[in-house]
């Protein structure tokens, strides 16, 4: 029985993946996009680093540059900290999260905003958990 629902969970997290995405920003109907980000959270230990890969989705419609900013608490960089997505950019950012090597233990959100030119701004987060090394 438990092997069968652990089964079902892991057949479920495969189906729907392992990302979530912010609400829309730009506009309405497909002049819109959104940004996609890891649901889990990733582990990273203590002076160590790690990629994590943030997607902007374009709607049909829209063809606007969209200029992303990533913030992170005290003790996690994230590089590039800012970065604009072109229009015909294939929208595939990697960040590279680094963890200082006395960085608080624990779970640490990251922020990514995108402020299209013309229209709305949306943002999501995604978790890093830090560990000892």
């Amino acid at each position: 029985m438990c092997k069968t629902i652990v089964a079902a969970l892991i057949a479920a997290v495969a189906v729907t993946g392992c990302t979530k995405s912010s609400d829309e920003g730009g506009r309405a109907g497909n002049d819109t996009f959104r940004i996609t980000v890891p649901v889990m959270a990733s582990g990273v230990k203590q002076g160590e680093k790690q990629t994590v890969r943030v997607v902007l989705e374009r709607g049909e419609g829209f063809k606007q540059r969209v200029k992303l900013e990533v913030k992170a608490p005290a003790g996690v960089a994230v590089d590039p900290k800012e970065t604009a997505v072109q229009p015909g950019d294939k929208g595939d950012i990697q960040l590279t999260i680094t963890v200082a090597k006395d960085a608080a233990i624990g779970e640490h959100k990251i922020l990514v905003k995108g402020t299209p030119d013309k229209g709305d701004p949306t943002e999501t987060e995604f978790k890093v958990t830090v560990s000892a090394s």
